[in-house]
């Protein structure tokens, strides 16, 4: 007799356990719903980005010119590139600078020249004549305090940047000019 009350108290115990599970679960997922439904449309102004990261610290917001490229210079075989998909960059320094410019654009890690380098990124998006890419160098970590007069100074910095064969690459120094 002790053994079915038991037994019948374990499995309410059970049922009652399951059933607290999917509530929280069913909880969750109206919470997220019902900003949908009952939320208020707002509009806010942003303001520029504090170069500082609570976790790492100050850093540099970078853009390239080789984030914006020319859509003639997709070499790639078959359909255009979309939004997401990985590209590799080749580059060629043509300048007294040594300054690279991006001179061609494939789907694939195309075979480089020794005055070349080619760069992976990702296609951020395009419009009708440009592609817009990211490599993964678009932040740089700097000293503490340091981060704001460098962005300020943006415009007159250029990035050492080391790159691998396979296309990846890293920031190892800004200079400024």
């Amino acid at each position: 007799m002790n053994f079915n009350k038991a037994l019948r108290h374990r499995s309410t115990l059970l049922i009652l356990l399951v059933a607290a599970q999917l509530l929280f679960l069913t909880g969750i997922a109206c919470y997220h719903y019902a900003i949908g439904w009952f939320g208020k449309d707002i509009r806010i102004q942003t303001v520029p980005v504090d170069p500082r990261d609570y976790l790492y610290g100050d850093y540099v917001r970078l853009n390239y010119r080789i984030n914006r490229i020319g859509e003639n210079l997709w070499k790639g075989p078959g359909r255009k590139p979309e939004s997401g998909d990985t590209v590799y960059v080749v580059l060629e320094s043509k300048q007294p600078s040594g300054i690279y410019e991006a001179t061609a654009a494939y789907p694939f890690n195309p075979p480089a020249s020794p005055q070349e380098a080619v760069l992976k990124g990702r296609i951020s998006y395009l419009d009708n004549r440009e592609i817009f890419i990211q490599y993964g160098l678009e932040k740089y970590y700097v000293e503490e305090n340091t981060g704001k007069k460098l962005e300020e100074q943006a415009a007159n910095l250029i990035v050492k940047v080391k790159v691998a064969p396979w296309g990846s690459a890293v920031i190892e120094e800004l200079e400024l000019q």
